[in-house]
């Protein structure tokens, strides 16, 4: 698909998407819950479409409709010998421990970019919890049989927080309550507030201490209908959040700024740019600076939050001086090198980016030109280009544009919606 975005001025109110995070996990519990479970204002990006194809391998009974999702399981029960998660990263790493609970044999596929990232931390913690597997070198596909015996185990949390979010999952379904995970290093402690988040929700009862060490209590019986709301993706909307302080003045609803979604720290680096903020019952009214200084460079650690980098260079490029980001290294492993792919893409709308060690330097105030960019396959990456063209001198074209719909399928609708002018062939 390519896609065109001319230089515009938004206004107007946009929801924010589902949260592609929390319904993925959503749709995990649903599947270990014994029992029925509705979830409301559900995501349908293909991240979330593959994990209710996952759920339903794994033996879950699965009803839509346009509101909401019932999900009928009578726990893990898998209906054939193969899964297949998609391009999503969080798909195969949380739900690999939890199809382990099977004692069947289950060969574990992906596809696209997701073929292509690591996944050795399976090889090395799941035989200590008596599960065989077979890898290709620490790449997909992978075969495994359980069933996964809980133990107390140590796991190293730079690596992958979405891994640990599967053992937590699989750990508290499995009743497991005299072992402990624990874990060093722990990356992205957000994403396992969100997983913590809704297992208690659900019924679980998981506790930690300092994120070193992770606990199962004792808990009643989980009811046997449970209802849960998928909350507004803080990741989709930033995007519209840089798009408001660049080219709005926009309101963003449906986001709760109570979260523990990682990515609601975008509020912390559009308030050091100095953009315009007013937080309200209806939502979050951004828009371009209003004092005379404009758009400032900022600096920002999003070591946690690696998601921001491609929005938050969108920002920078649109901010008067330097802006420093660090946690470069966490970037290396997502739907594409995300360091390499934004300095690659940004450098043809002539905005440079420096990558030194930890840090990515964005240096802004120069004018966005007008280019032809490719997404790299990858959807932040086009989000973020089609948002800084906004601003641009003339309108971008972005090849490969629907890589989008891994999480956020209605993004160009969106901004057609605030006004922007976007052709899509």
């Amino acid at each position: 698909m390519l896609v065109t975005v001319y230089p515009a001025k938004l206004k107007g109110v946009q929801m924010a998407p589902a949260s592609k995070s929390s319904m993925q996990r959503a749709c995990a519990a649903a599947l270990l819950h014994v029992g029925e479970t509705v979830i409301h204002n559900p995501g349908h990006s293909n991240d979330d479409l593959a994990a209710l194809d996952v759920i339903q391998k794994l033996g879950a009974e699965v009803a839509m409709n346009a509101s909401a999702i019932t999900i009928h399981s009578k726990g893990i029960m898998p209906i054939g010998p193969e899964m297949n998660c998609g391009e999503s990263g969080l798909g195969i790493r949380m739900f690999t421990p939890i199809a382990a609970l099977s004692a069947q044999s289950i060969r574990i596929q992906g596809k696209g970019s997701l073929v292509k990232r690591p996944m050795h931390f399976f090889d090395e913690i799941l035989p200590q919890l008596k599960v065989s597997i077979q890898s290709q070198a620490g790449y997909l596909p992978i075969q495994i049989q359980g069933p996964l015996k809980p133990s107390t185990i140590s796991v190293d949390g730079s690596l992958s927080s979405q891994f640990l979010t599967g053992l937590l999952m699989a750990y508290a379904a499995s009743g497991a309550q005299e072992v402990s995970i624990h874990v060093k290093d722990l990356k992205s402690k957000p994403y396992i507030d969100l997983t913590l988040h809704v297992l208690n929700t659900f019924g679980w009862k998981v506790v930690h201490q300092n994120y070193q060490q992770f606990q199962f209590l004792h808990h009643t019986p989980l009811p046997e209908h449970i209802e849960y709301t998928v909350e507004g993706d803080w990741s989709g909307a930033a995007f519209l959040l840089v798009a408001g302080a660049t080219s709005g003045p926009i309101l963003v609803t449906g986001l709760q700024m109570d979260s523990t979604q990682a990515d609601k720290q975008v509020m912390e680096a559009l308030r050091k740019s100095n953009a315009s903020i007013h937080i309200s019952p209806e939502g979050i009214l951004i828009g371009p600076a209003k004092d005379h200084k404009g758009l400032q460079s900022f600096e920002f650690d999003a070591t946690d939050c690696p998601d921001l980098f491609p929005p938050l260079v969108a920002l920078a490029a649109n901010c008067q001086g330097v802006t420093l980001i660090k946690g470069v290294s966490r970037l290396a492993h997502k739907e594409s090198n995300r360091g390499l792919t934004l300095q690659t893409e940004f450098a043809k709308m002539g905005v440079k980016i420096d990558l030194e060690e930890d840090v990515m330097k964005v240096v802004g105030g120069a004018e966005i030109q007008s280019s032809i960019v490719f997404s790299q396959h990858d959807h932040r990456i086009a989000m973020a280009c089609a948002v800084a063209t906004l601003n641009s001198n003339g309108p971008v074209q972005i090849i490969d544009a629907e890589a989008i719909n891994k999480s956020y399928t209605d993004f160009f609708e969106h901004l057609q919606h605030l006004g922007a002018q976007v052709h899509i062939e």
